[in-house]
């Protein structure tokens, strides 16, 4: 049992790390293509990519969810949480955005009451106010220099976050696969609809020409290493627990870090990072404070 949780931990560590070097494959096009197309693009090929391996592993049945609008909101969710974040990370240091998008955790806990019927218990009104804090101090240089651009992280934690209750909401309604792909294909016409409005909107950084091929293979990339980074995120949950590898979510913000010294020569001041260790902070006090469900033992 103890070697099985270590290398679920080990899987989910892998899996978080690999979702952040996604993303700085990402930031490397700004500049040179529109972030509504590229965000459009990784998942037009992710979808096909996924719906091929779902055709040739659990045939056609597999592609009837149990709640075709349930699974539409969560592609809904995914396509403004994705084009929200993927605009950020083209105008904002990497780790600045992501230590902003780690605020849904907390947004998760305190619309689970509303939405699920659960209790708000008293530690998420705690780790609420220090994530307020945290919020603040990441958004204290950006929001003067980039003004309401800054906020799309926040936007991006929002939408994630009602991502994660719709989730909650469709568990059991089909194979991890099959629900990779409904959230895929339902974010489709939302990410196609933005892709298209920014073309026609005039805005020169939204207009959608013919990509580059290393566009394309850079799209390519993220989407494979996405999909092998959310299969890596359900094995470390199935060998060690949900709530066992829930922690491991926040070593993105240290590779996230990282790649923006390494890459972008991206250098977190002292105050964002200590805004990012408070909404860390936040996030790890709901983890520890949620009730444990009893591990079953066999008889």
């Amino acid at each position: 049992m103890q070697q099985s949780e270590r290398s679920g931990i080990l899987f989910a560590l892998c899996g978080f790390a690999l979702l952040s070097v996604g993303d700085a494959v990402i930031k490397t096009m700004a500049g040179e293509w529109s972030p509504l197309a590229v965000a459009t693009l990784r998942f037009a090929i992710g979808a096909v990519g996924l719906s091929a391996l779902l055709a040739m592993s659990e045939g056609a049945p597999a592609f009837s969810p149990t709640n075709p609008k349930l699974q539409l909101a969560r592609g809904i969710c995914l396509a403004a949480a994705s084009l929200m974040f993927f605009s950020a990370i083209f105008v904002m240091p990497l780790a600045t955005a992501m230590a902003l998008a780690f605020v849904s955790p907390v947004i998760v806990a305190l619309l689970s009451g509303p939405l699920l019927g659960e209790k708000v218990r008293p530690a998420v009104w705690a780790a609420s106010f220090a994530a307020l804090i945290g919020v603040a101090l990441v958004l204290r240089p950006n929001l003067a220099e980039l003004g309401l651009v800054a906020l799309l992280p926040l936007g991006s934690a929002l939408f994630f976050a009602l991502m994660v209750i719709a989730n909650r909401a469709s568990a059991g309604q089909g194979t991890a696969l099959s629900m990779q792909v409904f959230i895929q294909v339902g974010a489709m016409p939302v990410l196609l609809i933005a892709a298209l409005t920014g073309h026609f909107s005039g805005l020169e950084a939204l207009q959608v020409d013919m990509p580059d091929w290393t566009i394309v293979a850079r799209c390519i990339v993220v989407a494979i290493t996405a999909s092998t980074a959310h299969w890596l995120a359900y094995m470390g949950t199935q060998r060690a627990g949900a709530a066992t590898i829930a922690p491991t979510t926040y070593v993105q913000m240290l590779i996230a870090t990282f790649m923006g010294w390494w890459w972008f020569d991206d250098v977190p001041d002292l105050l964002t990072l200590v805004g990012a260790s408070i909404i860390i902070g936040a996030g790890l006090l709901l983890w520890w404070s949620t009730p444990r469900a009893p591990v079953q033992t066999p008889n």
